[in-house]
């Protein structure tokens, strides 16, 4: 028995463990994945809060991974997996049987898990976590309290001051398909043996006080302004094989609504995109972005913004080129606001943070 509870301890810590540090690398990937669970809800007030909430819960499962692992205050750690762990399964079993949401995110966007894959895993969790609920007793620490308590602090420093860190210079890893070295035009084509999901749509609209449902293909003949949208539900009628292209949305338009995205992706040589949501922290940003603007015209690299205002971006820099690109696209190509990706063709060379412009012109004069 004592072999056997010292091997759950280092099966269920190790698992948290790494699940939280996976997740460290991009805490604002779980945040979006928060915010998913919370439109499909309609909890949209915890938006602005996902953010510290992803960084919370990080902190918390290498915590209690850790704190099993040593054997420091067994009893409540291993309570406080158990009611980790229950959530999880919760939301695994809502992602797999609602089908509202594509994936949990269990391990973050590195090691992407099927529904099914990600539910098994916390069912087998929730029967190892159990068993050492009922047997802490048995559990010996391997440090004093003293040391443990230490070690904990020290663990909690250096996961938050790593996250910290990734939301100001990008992760270390980059898992996304936008990351260094990938081609962004093959990353948009789709599978040659692609098959999609097939839906049915269910709309509700209200008119005159009364709630209307009707189906995609038996839509009012009347329909106009004085039906109201309501809601929109869609049902899985045919399960695709999942195959999809890695890059979906990506679209880069002028100022005049045309779209340029082939055109600059097929551009030859090197160019700068700054990828900027918002300009909200633009005086962070603005001084070293002119020096580079400057200095990599001197160089005959062009320079483009891409933000999702359009119109403040037009109006802060009225002598650059501005590109609109969507909001939530944008999350996905750079996770720090502003971040500038060095692009070659279509081939995504570099990829550096506003708080690192500094070495961007090294780079270019290196390349």
């Amino acid at each position: 028995m004592k072999y056997l509870i010292i091997i759950v301890r280092w099966l269920v810590g190790l698992l948290f463990i790494f699940s939280g540090l996976v997740k460290a690398n991009d805490p604002l990937g779980l945040s979006y994945k928060m915010q998913e669970f919370f439109e499909a809800w309609h909890w949209n007030f915890f938006d602005s809060f996902s953010l510290y909430m992803a960084f919370g819960m990080n902190l918390l499962e290498v915590l209690a991974g850790v704190a099993i692992i040593i054997g420091w205050k067994a009893r409540f750690f291993s309570k406080l997996l158990l009611i980790l762990i229950v959530f999880f399964t919760f939301l695994t079993s809502y992602v797999l049987f609602s089908g509202k949401i594509k994936a949990c995110g269990c391990f973050g966007d590195c090691i992407p898990l099927t529904p099914i894959q990600t539910f098994t895993k916390d069912v087998l969790l929730l029967i190892l976590i159990i068993f050492l609920v009922f047997t802490t007793k048995y559990v010996k620490p391997f440090f004093s309290s003293g040391v443990a308590f230490v070690t904990l602090i020290g663990v909690v420093l250096i996961l938050a001051i790593t996250q910290w860190y990734v939301l100001r210079h990008l992760p270390f890893v980059d898992c996304l398909p936008y990351k260094i070295g990938n081609n962004l035009l093959d990353e948009m084509k789709t599978p040659e043996n692609a098959v999609s999901d097939v839906y049915t749509y269910t709309f509700q609209y209200q008119k005159d006080g009364k709630m209307i449902e009707f189906a995609e293909d038996s839509i009012p003949d009347d329909l106009d302004s004085s039906y109201v949208f309501v809601d929109r539900s869609a049902k899985l009628i045919k399960k695709g094989n999942g195959l999809t292209a890695a890059i979906a949305d990506f679209a880069l338009q002028t100022a005049d609504g045309s779209d340029t995205t082939q055109a600059l992706l097929q551009t030859k040589g090197r160019y700068i995109l700054l990828f900027s949501r918002d300009f909200s922290n633009v005086k962070k940003w603005e001084e070293m972005f002119q020096k580079i603007y400057q200095d990599a015209g001197s160089m005959h690299i062009p320079v483009f913004i891409v933000t999702a205002d359009l119109a403040e971006g037009k109006r802060l820099f009225p002598n650059v080129n501005v590109l609109q690109c969507d909001a939530t696209v944008m999350k996905t190509a750079a996770r720090v606001n502003p971040t500038y990706i060095i692009m070659q063709g279509p081939t995504v060379k570099n990829k550096i943070s506003f708080a690192d412009a500094q070495s961007i012109l090294a780079f270019l004069k290196k390349e």
